[in-house]
């Protein structure tokens, strides 16, 4: 039985990050898997519905709010190996070994915050934790997909409340053009948007200089 967890969503302004945690024998994931960023939409899901749909494949999924992401007693290493773990909970047993894509420059260091935080759980297992995890071990994959497919969901229901938010990224236009607008409709951030953002805080700025040279 193979055990794999990696996340999506770390880097976006909107929306919450999510982990997932795929358990599975070998045979039972499906061929075509990469790291999900490789992959479109649509392959994505195909993937993600095979692997939830096997009898044999054990699906586990951790989200994180961006409220909670914005907390100052957090960061974003600590939030991933807790997102992480709480994913690999609910599907590991006991004398697993599971391969987690590294949210941390040290490897090491990642996958034993990793492995500590699932014991908190219940669980006793090995974590063998690597950079690109996501591009050398299907399982891994089968995680990336899982996350990404749900981050994507995610980032739908946004759409169908707010309008067009585009990715969720601060690199994407349509993502700026939104908090801009929504900022100078209604004075304030969405529920939606990471606050401690570099991105938001940039947004709140350029609204408050606006209204000044208005006044």
């Amino acid at each position: 039985m193979q055990l794999g967890a990696d996340e999506a969503g770390k880097g976006p302004v909107l929306g919450p990050m999510v982990a997932a945690a795929v358990r599975a024998p070998e045979t039972a994931l499906p061929d075509g898997l990469d790291d999900s960023k490789r992959l479109s939409p649509s392959k994505r899901e195909s993937l993600a519905d095979h692997l939830r749909g096997h009898s044999a494949v054990s699906v586990g999924v951790a989200v994180v709010t961006p409220e909670r992401i914005d907390d100052p007693e957090t960061d974003m290493n600590g939030l991933t190996v807790a997102a992480q773990a709480e994913a690999l909970s609910a599907v590991a047993e006991d004398g697993d070994v599971a391969v987690v894509d590294a949210g941390d420059v040290d490897e090491a260091r990642f996958g034993r915050r990793v492995r500590t935080a699932v014991e908190s759980e219940g669980r006793e297992i090995e974590v063998q934790s690597e950079h690109r995890a996501d591009e050398a071990h299907p399982v891994v994959s089968a995680a990336s997909v899982v996350a990404k497919v749900e981050r994507d969901a995610h980032v739908e229901r946004l759409t169908a409340e707010y309008g067009d938010v585009g990715s969720g990224y601060p690199s994407d236009p349509t993502t700026r053009t939104f908090l801009r607008e929504y900022v100078r409709d209604h004075g304030v951030l969405p529920d939606c948007a990471r606050a401690s953002w570099q991105t938001c805080a940039d947004v709140l700025a350029a609204a408050e200089q606006s209204a000044l040279s208005e006044f």
